[in-house]
This record gives C-alpha cells, structure tokens and sequence, in this order.
C-alpha cells in the first residue's frame, strides 16, 4: 500500500522503520497524551500490531515518510478501535514533535480519509483523542470531522469523538 500526497509518502510499515517509529513513540512529548511513552518492546508490538492488521483488514497505520528527504515523520492510516465499546474505523495519525506545526498530520490524515472512503464501504469514519489534545481535533475539524461526543474512558479519562460521514465526505468533495 502507498499514498502520496504533495509532501509525503504513507506505506506499510516495515521492520526497519522501528528507529524512527521508537524515536516517536518513545519522546514524552511527542507522547503527552498517551498514559506513558513506548519502550523497544511497545515499539516492536505497534509495528506488529499493523502489520496484523494489513493482513486482517487490508489497511493499518502507514508509515509516514517526507518525499523530499525520505525522513520518517510519524504514521497515518485506518484502524479498527474500540471507541465507546463499539468497534468503528478510525483515522489515526502521530506525528513526531520535530514536524509539528507543518500541516502534515491534516494532510496524511485528508488521504487517509480519501482512501477508506473510496476502497472500503465504511458510512462513516471517526477519531478519538484525549480531551486535551488540541492538535489531534483541530486536525480531524480540518478533515471536514465534527465533535459528536465524548465519554468518559476508564483508562484515559475524557475522550472526545469526531466523525465524518460518508455523504458529508460526498459534498465536500462536489463542493467548490
């Protein structure tokens, strides 16, 4: 799988992305809205975890890499989570923090979107995120989502839903 947008290449994750996914996954920063950092092993299972689910489903979390350097900035992708108690698609993306503020995460989340819209027959697509990340639903409000709820999770505290459905995806894309 690869989709290319204007700056970036998203494809499947490989073995040898584990470097730059752990240099994300392990800065508390980039990570502040997670329970804790990853270490190596947390690392090798979310690279595991996707390459499960391209099996499974034919979609995961890509690899996120700048065309222009061929640096690796983060993942984007389609996953199945567990958002309310019901399993639902969702557009995820995380972003290393020395790419923040570029426009990246909205740009590989808005292919990601495309991309389930037009090979999967999903009604609809959400994200989730911890009330407190600002970034993560500002970029899925850029993504034509809106708020439809939130819920307390017993792990994460508040969780704020966005979601996109179908025919609103329909009209943005008739619209001028």
């Amino acid at each position: 799988m690869i989709l290319e947008t204007e700056r970036l290449i998203l494809r499947e994750y490989t073995w040898d992305d584990f470097d730059g996914l752990y240099a994300l996954l392990s800065d508390p920063e980039t990570m502040c809205h997670y329970p804790k950092p990853y270490d190596e092993a947390g690392t090798r299972r979310w690279i595991q975890w996707n390459l499960d689910n391209y099996q499974k489903y034919g979609f995961g979390l890509w690899a996120l890499v700048l065309k222009e350097t061929g640096a690796f900035i983060g993942d984007c992708g389609i996953t199945m989570q567990s958002i309310d108690a019901r399993e639902l698609p969702e557009v995820g993306y995380h972003i290393h923090r020395n790419y923040w503020r570029r426009g990246y995460g909205s740009e590989a989340a808005r292919a990601a979107r495309d991309w389930a819209f037009e090979n999967r027959d999903f009604d609809a697509l959400y994200s989730y995120m911890k009330y407190t990340n600002i970034a993560s639903y500002s970029t899925a409000a850029a993504n034509g989502m809106r708020k439809i709820k939130e819920y307390q999770d017993p792990e994460d505290g508040i969780l704020y839903v966005y979601a996109i459905t179908r025919e609103e995806w329909e009209a943005r894309r008739i619209s001028p």
